[in-house]
């Protein structure tokens, strides 16, 4: 028995002393681990630091019989505490990494890393079970008269020493070449960047495309990391944006970029949420791109969801507003996402939006105009606001406008209540309008006035006007942008040309 107590005490001082050390070496993750399970940021450094020093205090503790029962205590009320917490986290479906070895082991809490701490207090109840006096061998018990025990005791124990002083120095060596490679990484990605050597890429296109602002967010639904179902109207926050990070673990830009992009997480917690959309395995992404502060991964089955917002490639950014609409122009790569991430810092109130340049007309009044219908009744914008508008710009003589007409039909006469109204301003004859067919009112704008204010220079095109006259959305150009304004998908056509 006293060989079982004896081997026990060694397993826990080796568990404690390799937690307290690691941490020791990783104070900035002790921090945020500390942050990603509640702690308050003012105090989350120093709680980081004493749970190591607690931890080798625990260890050093149990190498005494005459201390290692106080260890065990201390020991098991740890683990007891550590398993509440991840159990509160997990229930909650998070899964903050839980840093339980710092650098030589980390993961997101799950039900394995639960498990595993529930396993570890098993030799400390032992331990507690057995009193006070019954600690087992003292492995600095001089009067030991059987020398086989003797020996073993000193072996075991150099054994130890040696473990924790080889944790100790790999640690180091580890933590530097981290460094090391994440900056050469990132002076990869600079110089394939820069714009010195052509990359070709016929997997993707542009990634300037996507969804205008002030679209409705795509709705999807996906699992998470811990296999919760999470939906767009899950991750939407009352006055806070979302920033969707598209992201692979086999992304080398994504892992680099992560350090900043938990430091983005912790200076604007009070006005982004945080949410990395993935694929593949829930163990590899948490290992790539778990870090160090807490983050909700969902994971698609291929690149379904990264299609519906337009990612094209990884990493991408993508920010949706607390009213479920498109607020930025997706952002790929990591000079595009720096960029987008310092407008948001600069901006002080709820971000509605971030505009994509200078000349947007994103949140600017309808322009005053007197405008007359197909009918020769004069329209001004006092006869339009009080409902959300559609307002589209039209041309008789487009083929592309000709090849969406038929929806364009469709949709004006079988729209909800809650959608918007639709204004069409067109040029040209006004017995010509009249033989599309539409419910809706349609204006003649041969000055161009209302498309030039704003900014609509080619047809089809549209932007969303909300019910106080104020522009919300970028202009779309095409179809399949127009209906997305309106939260529709643009029908596949076939055998048809524009």
């Amino acid at each position: 028995m006293e060989n079982l107590l004896f081997i026990l005490r060694i397993l826990l001082v080796a568990i404690f002393g390799v937690a307290g050390f690691a941490k020791l070496y990783d104070l900035n993750g002790s921090k945020k681990a500390m942050q990603s399970f509640g702690v308050p940021e003012g105090v989350a450094f120093a709680a980081g630091l004493t749970l190591p020093i607690l931890e080798i205090a625990i260890a050093i503790s149990l190498v005494f019989v005459q201390t290692s029962w106080f260890g065990a205590i201390g020991a098991a009320g740890l683990l007891g505490i550590f398993i509440v917490g991840m159990l509160w986290q997990w229930s909650q479906g998070n899964a903050p990494d839980c840093h339980c070895f710092g650098q030589v082991h980390s993961e997101p809490v799950s039900p394995k890393s639960i498990i595993r701490n529930a396993v570890f207090i098993i030799p400390a109840i032992i331990l507690i079970l057995a009193g006070r006096a019954n600690q087992g061998l003292n492995l600095f018990d001089s009067n030991i008269n059987n020398s086989t025990e003797s020996t073993m005791q000193i072996i075991i124990g150099l054994a130890v020493i040696g473990l924790l002083a080889a944790v100790v120095y790999f640690l180091k060596q580890i933590s530097e070449q981290q460094v090391q490679i994440m900056r050469r990484i990132e002076i990869l990605e600079f110089t394939a960047n820069d714009g010195t050597k052509e990359v070709e890429r016929e997997d993707v296109s542009s990634p300037a495309e996507g969804l205008p602002i002030g679209t409705p967010s795509p709705i999807f639904e996906l699992p998470d990391i811990n296999n919760k179902v999470v939906t767009i109207k899950d991750l939407l926050t009352r006055k806070k944006s979302t920033m969707l990070f598209f992201v692979s673990p086999t992304c080398n830009p994504c892992g680099a970029l992560l350090p900043e992009i938990e430091q983005w997480q912790n200076e604007l917690k009070d006005k982004l949420n945080f949410v990395f959309i993935s694929n593949g395995g829930a163990k590899e992404n948490a290992d790539k791109l778990g870090g160090t502060t807490l983050k909700k991964i969902l994971l698609q089955k291929d690149r379904e969801v990264a299609e519906l917002f337009g990612a094209k490639w990884t990493p991408t950014v993508v920010l949706v507003n607390s009213e479920g609409r498109i607020a930025s122009r997706v952002a790929a790569g990591d000079s595009a996402i720096r960029e987008l991430v310092e407008k948001i810092k600069a901006t002080e109130e709820e971000i509605l939006f971030v505009p994509h340049d200078e000349h947007s007309k994103l949140g600017q009044e309808l322009p005053e105009f007197s405008l007359e219908d197909v009918s020769g009744k004069a329209i001004t914008p006092k006869d339009l606001v009080g409902k959300p508008i559609l307002l589209t710009y039209w041309s008789t003589g487009c083929g592309w406008c000709q090849r969406m007409l038929e929806d364009l039909r469709d949709w004006d006469k079988t729209k909800g209540q809650d959608e918007p109204n639709l204004i069409v301003v067109s040029s040209g004859d006004a017995e010509r309008h009249k033989d599309m067919n539409l419910q809706s009112t349609i204006l003649l704008d041969n000055e161009f006035v209302v498309s030039k204010s704003l900014g609509m220079s080619g047809t089809p095109s549209a932007v969303l006007i909300n019910e106080n006259g104020k522009v919300i959305s970028e202009v779309a150009v095409g179809s399949s942008q127009i209906w997305a304004l309106v939260g529709k998908k643009e029908k596949e056509k076939t055998n048809e040309t524009a």
